[in-house]
């Protein structure tokens, strides 16, 4: 009786705390809020920021802060047209490069905190390669990937309710739990996972970057020369967090007719 009765509680959490991905329209279990998560994500923004070297590289800075604050534009006006702005309550939009050229990233935490690290620019060559990148991140963050992979992981922990409620049942799980929810860390039984994740900021990204004017065909292009730049030497899909170069390609290229709606020059 006690085991069906978890079940049944179990299963009425899951179906009520569940939310809708903008444009894709995936259904993404949501048991925790974004108020929660955008105050702690925060926290952990200005941690990275004190302990690194923001870049001084002036063209960098630039193109990243203009293509930021297009994107964010191109977000904030779609997510109006959509009725959907009240999901943007609590982000406060900031954009930095970090002086890393060892490392070939970019990510933006929820709440629209966004950092690039050198290493990545030269792959991007320019605004149009930085708008791919940038799109893409925020993606993840529109799409709440932060937040659902918390809730993934309270629940799969049996930490159920609020992040206020799951530190004081474990405080230490609990703070494993959201730094691998941010892209902290990765298990393995998570990949398939990360890769939906992937794939979906590929495709939100894409648009976004169309209606801030630009050319989604630059996507295609940006991981083709991600490809290059790698030698082709990638782990087997199975065993990666994200979508191979090919396929990335591939997904785009079958989602450019969709974006190239969104997409006026400017």
């Amino acid at each position: 009786m006690i085991k069906k009765a978890t079940i049944l509680i179990l299963t009425g959490v899951i179906v009520y705390a569940c939310a809708t991905v903008p444009i894709t329209g995936r259904r993404q279990l949501a048991m925790v809020s974004n108020s929660e998560i955008l105050p702690l994500a925060s926290e952990q923004y200005e941690k990275v920021l004190d302990t690194s070297r923001l870049s001084t590289n002036t063209q960098y800075v630039t193109m990243v802060k203009t293509v930021g604050a297009r994107i964010q534009k191109a977000v904030e006006q779609f997510m109006a047209e959509k009725g959907m702005s009240d999901q943007l309550a609590g982000f406060e939009w900031e954009f930095n490069v970090i002086d890393d050229p060892k490392t070939v990233n970019a990510w933006c935490m929820p709440g629209g905190k966004v950092a690039f690290y050198t290493g990545i620019m030269p792959i991007c060559r320019d605004e149009a390669g930085v708008a791919v990148v940038m799109g893409h991140e925020v993606a993840h963050a529109i799409a709440n990937h932060g937040r659902e992979r918390m809730s993934q992981g309270l629940l799969a922990n049996g930490l159920l309710g609020t992040i206020a409620g799951a530190m004081g049942q474990n405080p230490t799980l609990t703070q494993q739990v959201f730094m691998q929810a941010i892209g902290v860390g990765t298990q393995i039984g998570m990949l398939s996972f990360s890769r939906q994740h992937e794939s979906e900021a590929d495709r939100i990204g894409l648009i976004f970057m169309a209606i801030a004017g630009y050319d989604p065909h630059e996507a295609p292009k940006f991981w083709e020369r991600m490809t290059e730049q790698s030698g082709g030497a990638e782990p087997p899909e199975w065993l990666s967090t994200h979508p191979s170069h090919s396929t990335r390609i591939a997904d785009l290229n079958k989602a450019m007719p969709e974006a190239l709606k969104y997409y006026s020059k400017q």
